[in-house]
């Protein structure tokens, strides 16, 4: 991956956590419960990691086939599982939309507990 394509993908999962972790502290309360709730269940009450993900790639018009590709080309070593036999553009979307999730997930949890953490302090 080019250098300044690293720096795009770096920009939009910045921006992806920003917006994420707004969303569900919102929904769920304060940031202690909104880590407790992505940690339980990502897809539950509150949360729902995968529509948000999936509303944010379509968003930024990666929701195709070379969408997929850039997101893939940035987490080529990330490991997700198999994704659902299928075509390969569908294959491909799913595969970006489950490295996307979990690298989302990671980093909304490390910006939780920094918040938590910075709320306590205060």
């Amino acid at each position: 991956m080019e250098a300044y394509q690293r720096q795009q993908f770096d920009l939009l999962i910045g921006i992806a956590v920003e917006r994420f972790v707004e969303r569900i502290t919102h929904r769920c309360g304060g940031y202690e419960a909104a880590l407790a709730r992505l940690r339980d269940d990502p897809q539950g009450e509150g949360v729902w990691l995968d529509a948000f993900t999936q509303a944010f790639l379509r968003d930024f018009l990666l929701d195709n086939p070379a969408g997929a590709c850039f997101v893939l080309q940035a987490l080529e070593r990330r490991r997700i599982a198999a994704p659902q036999p299928g075509t390969i553009g569908t294959m491909l979307e799913q595969m970006a939309l489950r490295a996307f999730a979990d690298l989302l997930a990671a980093k909304t949890v490390e910006t939780l507990e920094m918040s938590s953490a910075t709320m306590e302090e205060s």
